[in-house]
């Protein structure tokens, strides 16, 4: 998605502790939620309520809700208060948990770039760096992780027309950072259906779109990204009302998240019903889409145009 900044696993242990089979990419956002999910079993597996596991560590139950989705961290007094809570007396899986957390809340390398990183989108780049696939629909941008340098300056100028040049740099920098997902020992797969407007809508000096496009063929060639394109001549479609992502994890104890962004803020939604709309949705785009073996011919035929 073109932003403004922008399942396996092993079970083992008792009181449903899922232990984790392999190193877990992506850094503190998915060990989060990976933490926050395993006590959770822990506290359901006791039967205690999220209102009394809350009271063990002094906090509200929509703080526990909030811990156990992942979306803030947990401190080590917490934990272990926790645990205790739980009946987890098993030093080594006690320890497992610990190191769960002091993983979680280590930085990520984006956090470089906080001064230009607002926290609603520092979610989705942990999400980001973490998911196997991402299914990307987009009406007006280029993806951000398909973007040229000068065109992701293009658009980051659009929201940020009065931010010092120095500002625009770390910007398009943090993008251009995030793009290193698709060229690494196990990428992820990029999987974007592009209303042909995205394709025709100029961005930038002349010369960008068409820097831009040639970029596109490219990383059409590239065996982790499939592009296809809707043209005009479809007409009206499925998701006629707005662009979306959906992001899948290789963690069982990752859900398959859809991320709507907004202006100034994003929604990130994965209960299973919503997902399966969006997913059907997203299955409906590909099938009104050109196939992708044709991109390359729909974008020279733009080129040509130009």
């Amino acid at each position: 998605m073109a932003h403004p900044e922008s399942n396996s696993g092993v079970h083992g242990g008792t009181l449903g502790i899922r232990r984790i089979a392999a190193p877990v990419s992506g850094g503190p956002t998915v060990l989060r939620i990976l933490l926050g999910a395993q006590l959770r079993r822990l506290r359901e597996a006791r039967k205690i309520s999220r209102e009394e596991a809350g009271n063990v560590i002094r906090a509200s139950e929509s703080k526990m809700s909030r811990l156990e989705t992942g979306r803030v961290g947990f401190k080590h007094r917490d934990i272990a208060d926790l645990l205790t809570c739980y009946g987890v007396t098993d030093p080594q899986q006690r320890q497992a948990l610990q190191d769960l957390a002091r993983g979680a809340s280590t930085q990520g390398w984006w956090h470089d770039y906080s001064d230009v990183l607002p926290a609603w989108f520092e979610a989705y780049v942990g999400l980001e760096e973490a998911a196997v696939s991402i299914r990307a629909y987009e009406i007006q941008f280029v993806p951000g992780l398909l973007q040229t340098e000068e065109y992701a300056r293009a658009v980051t100028l659009l929201g940020h027309h009065n931010a010092p040049a120095s500002e625009i740099e770390r910007r398009v920098r943090l993008r251009i950072a995030r793009q290193s997902l698709l060229a690494e020992p196990r990428p992820v797969h990029l999987w974007a259906v592009l209303d042909e407007a995205v394709l025709r809508r100029p961005a930038g000096r002349p010369g960008v779109m068409r820097r831009q496009l040639q970029h596109l063929l490219q990383a059409a060639d590239r065996p982790n990204v499939t592009i296809q394109v809707i043209p005009f001549q479809a007409g009206a479609h499925a998701a006629a009302g707005g662009a979306f992502s959906i992001l899948r994890f290789a963690e069982a104890d990752l859900p398959d998240v859809v991320y709507l962004e907004q202006l100034t803020s994003a929604l990130y939604l994965d209960k299973r019903e919503t997902v399966d709309h969006y997913m059907a949705v997203m299955e409906r785009l590909c099938l009104e889409a050109v196939p992708s073996a044709c991109t390359a011919r729909t974008i020279n035929a733009i080129l040509r145009d130009r």
